[in-house]
């Protein structure tokens, strides 16, 4: 049985607690809103997050930082994407030396263009910090789906510890040694998905989802590929596999986004109906200063910046990206005459 303080008390962050507690680990459970502690107290259920889905009486929940650290084998750290700097940097005052940290949000800063895990190491130095990340929506992990997920991290046994825990008859977990890889896949299908939920807003059909997936994991490896990432990561669950079920689940809350932009809403007023956070709109910006900085080339999401930040229609983005220079579909390959 290992200890673990659950960072955040979102959707997923509820929905790996009770995937933790049924595994026979001791949890608790931290948000640092006091309505959203009281709700899950008193209720047992994150009734606007993650409703239906019942925490048992056993999983403590506190808004007390240093009561959810203290003496815990493992930090799952769950807090969107925009607070990752912000809340490690809290953490600081009751961390320990060589805590173990795992990362389970998917996001690129702006400006600084750091994943997520980058960030916890900046401010926590002293930590261990892994990343775990794959094809996962909290709706159908709180209700015990079957499910299969990546967990990477510097050291081989880090990750194995944690492929351990976290593994079930239900949540199949592999490792991967390209932590970059697997944060990147996490992170810029979010981006895609946008784009795809813009085509379905539009009316369009399978076939323009289909080339906006297929056309966004080769933007997503090119640029993965010239930041030192694996190829093979983004074959698998945190690369074509996420961007599959970003892009086509009605969960996804990106997707969501990207429909109602595709219908006529602006981005404030979608990410306002929408009701959680969409971590697209936030790595939208760092992957078009990414792609700029690595000098690669990625349509698509700078098409959804353009449609994010300047007004741009989607329709009009839509018709850009078809008219596009003609290409070949993959450099590598190579004619026999």
């Amino acid at each position: 049985m290992a200890k673990i303080g659950m960072i955040g008390a979102g959707s997923w962050g509820t929905a790996l607690a009770l995937l933790c507690d049924k595994n026979g680990h001791e949890v608790t459970i931290w948000s640092i809103m006091k309505d959203e502690v009281k709700m899950l107290r008193t209720k047992r259920q994150h009734e606007t997050k993650l409703p239906g889905v019942i925490l048992p009486e056993k999983i403590e929940i506190t808004n007390d930082l240093k009561k959810a650290m203290m003496d815990k084998d493992v930090l799952v750290l769950a807090v969107p994407s925009a607070f990752t700097r912000s809340t490690a940097r809290s953490m600081k005052a009751f961390l320990k030396p060589g805590q173990l940290i795992v990362n389970v949000a998917k996001g690129i800063e702006e400006h600084t263009m750091l994943t997520l895990s980058e960030i916890i190491e900046e401010e926590l130095p002293e930590a261990e910090v892994a990343v775990m990340s794959g094809p996962s929506h909290a709706e159908e992990v709180g209700i015990g789906l079957p499910t299969n997920i990546v967990v990477s991290a510097h050291k081989k046994a880090v990750a194995e510890y944690l492929q351990e825990i976290f593994m079930s008859p239900v949540f199949r977990v592999y490792t991967n040694p390209d932590i970059l890889g697997v944060e990147l896949g996490g992170s810029l299908k979010n981006v895609i998905a946008l784009a795809a939920g813009a085509a379905d807003g539009l009316g369009y059909g399978d076939n323009t989802k289909a080339a906006l997936i297929t056309r966004g994991i080769a933007e997503i490896t090119r640029l993965g590929v010239a930041m030192g990432a694996k190829v093979e990561t983004f074959n698998g669950l945190t690369g074509i596999g996420d961007l599959i079920v970003t892009c086509a689940s009605r969960h996804s809350r990106n997707r969501k986004a990207g429909y109602l932009i595709g219908q006529g809403y602006t981005m404030d007023e979608a990410m306002k109906e929408v009701k959680m956070v969409v971590e697209g709109v936030y790595s939208a910006k760092a992957a078009m200063e990414l792609a700029v900085k690595y000098e690669v080339e990625m349509p698509i999401v700078e098409q959804v910046n353009k449609v994010l930040f300047e007004n741009k229609s989607a329709k009009e983005a839509v018709a850009e990206l078809m008219l596009r220079d003609k290409k070949v579909e993959n450099s590598t390959l190579v004619w026999e005459a």
